[in-house]
């Protein structure tokens, strides 16, 4: 069995963050696994600029950024295996991986960070009525497909969800000779980013039909076109709102699952609201010495914040090495309170040190409204917004010293305050 200070599963940009941020809080012995061929994780595919604005100041391009912290990570010389399948993790850190080089081996770890990111929500969870046929991909799928591998999906596309990988690929697939017919989603509201729904959507006149979805796919061997109907504020079709449209390509873009069959494996508790681990502010699971960062904690917007939270992981993770990470004492629970959801952390120590980051997405748009934080009913925070959109995260940094009351509280609360009509 080999031993490792801080091991590390994925090397996409989370992984590759949280070495990055053990080795420069002065860890050296460091071990990234991936079962990729390449480093780099999903941003390998995402040719898109829009990278980097708060990392480096700078727009890049994923793989440009994502070679930023693999620079780094050849710079340090941390060691990383790809082709490398983990396929067990237990609450004492030993893992177990599979790959063509080492065969099955065994690595005791002193500390571990999960980083294996997300994955796409496929057609059999959305029990959409039609034949099985060809021509039915997950926007990330397709992603691959036309950025990476030359291969067109299709020329009559129609997206539905309104997903950042939905929208750039509405896009992408316009710039490639495709006819983007619609970009369909069951919401009132888009579940991307602002800037995509106007760079993607908007600039090339491609449709976003809210409260819409698809009812019905035509087609035996090949997809022929599909049915999109209204919906109604219980989500259910309106009849007599139905419209065809014929296509040979439906792109999926309906939500993204942390890949937390590993977490399980050890024994780290997940949470509901977030499909994620459960952590503290210090990034640590619910299982002693193993931390949690990206998105499978939880789904990020911006992979700037993915590599801000994974830095702080890995920093975390070498001081609970060493003995120096701060007792956790007593945990307060962080509760989402009207309009908040998906909040991490969700417990907080009361003897909690510098500074704080809570993060969440808002349940619907609200504008003019504040967002509030209170400790036993007591407001802390009070900061007021232009307006919050479930695509776009909420980030609050808050210092210790600003949480009154935290060494005695029973609860956290954080809450969005609409103002009246």
């Amino acid at each position: 069995m080999r031993n490792v200070d801080i091991l590390i599963i994925g090397g996409g940009p989370a992984g590759l963050a949280a070495a990055v941020g053990a080795y420069e809080a002065g860890a050296r012995d460091i071990l990234i696994l991936d079962r990729e061929e390449r480093l780099g994780g999903i941003l390998k595919q995402c040719i898109h600029n829009g990278f980097g604005l708060h990392t480096f100041k700078e727009e890049l391009t994923g793989p440009e950024y994502a070679e930023r912290f693999i620079e780094k990570v050849l710079e340090y010389k941390i060691p990383y295996q790809c082709n490398s399948m983990v396929i067990n993790v237990t609450a004492d850190k030993v893992v177990t991986c599979v790959s063509k080089e080492f065969g099955l081996e065994n690595i005791k770890a002193n500390a571990v960070i999960l980083c294996m990111g997300c994955r796409e929500r496929p057609r059999g969870s959305l029990a959409t009525p039609g034949e099985r046929c060809t021509g039915i991909f997950t926007a990330g799928t397709a992603q691959k497909f036309t950025n990476l591998e030359g291969i067109m999906p299709g020329k009559e596309v129609v997206i539905l969800g309104s997903g950042d990988i939905g929208l750039i690929m509405a896009r992408r697939m316009t710039f490639l000779g495709a006819k983007v017919h619609a970009c369909v989603e069951l919401m009132p509201y888009s579940s991307g980013l602002k800037r995509n729904i106007v760079q993607c959507l908007d600039d090339y006149g491609i449709p976003l039909l809210l409260s819409h979805t698809v009812t019905d796919i035509h087609g035996k061997e090949r997809l022929e076109g599909v049915t999109v109907a209204e919906v109604g504020p219980d989500l259910k079709p309106i009849e007599g709102t139905e419209k065809y449209f014929p296509c040979d390509t439906l792109l999926l873009s309906v939500g993204l699952i942390p890949e937390n069959e590993l977490s399980e494996m050890a024994g780290v508790k997940i949470a509901p609201t977030t499909s994620g681990a459960v952590v503290d502010e210090q990034l640590q699971t619910s299982v002693p010495g193993i931390f949690s960062a990206g998105n499978v904690l939880h789904v990020h917007d911006l992979v700037d914040f993915v590599s801000e939270e994974a830095i702080k992981a890995g920093a975390n993770a070498w001081a609970y090495v060493q003995g120096k990470l701060p007792e956790p004492g007593r945990m307060v629970p962080v509760n989402m309170g009207f309009g908040v959801g998906g909040i991490v952390p969700q417990y907080v120590s009361d003897k909690a040190e510098g500074v704080i980051n809570f993060m969440f997405r808002p349940r619907n748009v609200y504008r003019g409204a504040r967002v509030i934080v209170e400790i036993d009913g007591n407001p802390v925070l009070n900061k007021k917004t232009l307006i919050l959109a479930p695509g776009e995260m909420v980030n609050l940094d808050i210092p210790v010293e600003k949480l009154v009351g935290l060494d005695k509280a029973e609860a956290i609360n954080v809450r969005i305050e609409v103002p009246e009509a």
